[in-house]
């Protein structure tokens, strides 16, 4: 996946209806509230916390919905005790998915990627029969305006980054997945500020579609996935697409 599509995924979010930006400020709010229930409500001690709320700034989640989704889960006792399952399967034509979801229910959420991965030319699979087909890696995304791109290279690399990409659109810093946070942090007390900042599936290989409708049934099974409340996060090898991923 290069910076270029994941900007594009980017970009679109940011255009999206109030219908989709409702329902990303919902699935984010969720991550939220497991954060602050594994680790409690000081983001300053709570890393994983500390990372959720940036993604939701980087959503434009409104500060007060933030506040107040923490409040409420830091004052909550018992409810709905949600679980991180990551799903993997293939799409028509052998297309790599790799699907993460927060839920309170596993059977229903099984039952559900069966669904949508059988109705649309897919199959679901058992773990790991896609995922060594994709590498996990920390993504910053910086837009280059009023960016030194030497500067920013080799303040990433000092800051603990492993590669930096430039596509002429967007800067890509690509960290240890466990080092995300702290070369963020160590960018942005420097001034620099990101568009996206959160561990992401990389396909190290992709698959190209050129059969019509098995185009079609990939762009319904992604939508379906996306829409799904359970469902956190979809990655996908599919060459066609401009985007190898989208986020929920």
């Amino acid at each position: 996946m290069s910076g270029h599509s994941k900007w594009s995924t980017i970009k679109r979010k940011k255009e999206a209806t109030d219908a989709k930006r409702g329902k990303i400020f919902t699935k984010i709010g969720r991550e939220i509230s497991v954060a602050v229930k594994e680790g409690g409500f000081d983001p300053a001690s709570n890393s994983k916390l500390k990372d959720v709320i940036a993604k939701a700034k980087a959503n434009n989640v409104p500060g007060d919905n933030i506040e107040r989704i923490i409040k409420k889960a830091a004052g909550e006792s018992g409810g709905a005790n949600y679980e991180d399952i990551v799903y993997e399967g293939y799409g028509p034509s052998g297309v790599a998915v790799v699907v993460e979801t927060l839920t309170d229910n596993r059977n229903r959420t099984a039952g559900d990627m069966r669904h949508y991965f059988d109705k649309y030319g897919g199959n679901l699979g058992q773990s790991g029969c896609v995922s060594f087909l994709f590498t996990r890696q920390g993504v910053l995304l910086a837009e280059p305006e009023g960016v030194d791109e030497d500067v920013l290279m080799e303040a990433s690399l000092e800051a603990g980054a492993v590669d930096f990409i430039y596509e002429g659109e967007i800067f890509d810093i690509r960290t240890e997945p466990n080092d995300l946070g702290a070369v963020r942090d160590a960018l942005e007390a420097q001034g620099y500020t990101f568009v996206s900042a959160e561990a992401e599936y990389i396909p190290s290989t992709f698959t190209a579609l050129t059969n019509a409708e098995d185009i079609k049934k990939m762009e319904k099974l992604l939508e379906m996935l996306e829409d799904d409340d359970d469902v956190q996060a979809v990655w996908h090898n599919w060459e066609n697409d401009d985007d190898q991923s989208f986020f929920s």
